[in-house]
């Protein structure tokens, strides 16, 4: 688990850790990236409902799901999790976000079968996901980047926190800023007036800009090269480990990673954390670990329901 001295700021819960079909221990692909109360679901592979069950997050407050990309392993599950939501009153609102040939899919699977004439108690929206940012938020931001895999419209993910100034205590007492709301008003960058009259700005109460939480997420992926700078110094970055390096030509051939390609653009993004998923069941869990580690070490095998918190060090 990433520890800091510094407030909770992102949570991930791993659902589904397997690669294209599930295992016995290994659901497919499924996580949830929660902020306070924000959550986002990572693609929805088949049984992602019982997993969010099992899991004890249950369904409040899961309104955006974003999908890596279209292939079934990644959607499926999508067409049990809103069968479920039309027949309780889970949510009043869904979105569901993926590129153009990923939404194609998804509409055909969700209007054609699962939902053909039902009247939904929730509204449902289907959007098209571009590079850039998506969400914006007083206290952090979402946006999408491309990656490459088979096919067109692969999307990773970066949850990142808005930097943010601390308040220094010490120079508010020392210039007479009483606590309560006009401390506030000072950390949220407005000039203030004290009882007596002295006005005080936030230059100078507020220390200098501390960087976010910055949380890179990964779906399927055959080519890291275009990552390092969106990865760079990441405090945490998920990504897959299909294959071993003796399996290469294989990884290369299906547009998937080894877990030695996934450790290299760790190292070489300067990243703090490593979170490996989408294991094959034809490979070891400890022998994906090995590989990783011996480039680089602060990774971490994702297994199904693992829970960690994402911070920053003071």
């Amino acid at each position: 688990m990433v520890q800091s001295a510094l407030a909770l700021m992102f949570e991930i819960v791993f659902l589904g850790t397997s690669a294209s079909a599930p295992s016995v221990h290994r659901g497919l692909s499924a996580q949830v990236v929660m902020h306070n109360e924000h959550r986002f679901l990572i693609d929805c592979g088949e049984g992602t409902q019982r997993q969010i069950l099992q899991s004890g997050l249950g369904f409040k407050r899961l309104e955006r799901i974003l999908i890596t990309h279209g292939h079934l392993d990644h959607i499926l599950g999508l067409a049990g999790l809103v069968s479920t939501f039309t027949r309780w009153e889970t949510t009043e609102r869904l979105e569901i976000w993926a590129g153009r040939w990923a939404l194609e899919r998804i509409r055909l699977l969700l209007y054609e079968i699962v939902l053909k004439g039902a009247r939904l108690p929730f509204e449902l929206k289907l959007g098209e996901i571009r590079p850039g940012l998506m969400f914006d938020h007083k206290t952090f931001t979402v946006s999408a980047f491309p990656v490459q895999h088979r096919g067109a419209d692969s999307f990773g993910f970066v949850f990142e926190e808005k930097s943010k100034r601390p308040f220094l205590v010490e120079k508010a007492e020392a210039l007479g800023v009483p606590a309560g709301p006009i401390r506030r008003e000072l950390v949220a960058g407005r000039t203030v007036t004290l009882p007596d009259g002295r006005a005080v700005t936030p230059e100078e109460v507020l220390g200098p800009p501390i960087s976010g939480v910055k949380l890179v997420h990964v779906g399927d992926c055959g080519d890291t090269r275009d990552l390092v700078g969106v990865a760079r110094g990441a405090d945490a970055l998920v990504i897959e480990a299909t294959y071993l390096s003796g399996e290469a030509e294989m990884a290369r051939e299906f547009g998937h990673l080894t877990a030695a390609q996934a450790a290299t653009l760790a190292r070489d993004a300067g990243v703090r954390q490593l979170f490996l998923t989408h294991l094959s069941r034809r490979n070891r869990e400890r022998d994906v670990l090995e590989e990783a580690q011996a480039i680089f070490p602060n990774t971490i095998i994702a297994r199904d329901f693992d829970h960690y918190t994402i911070t920053r060090p003071a």
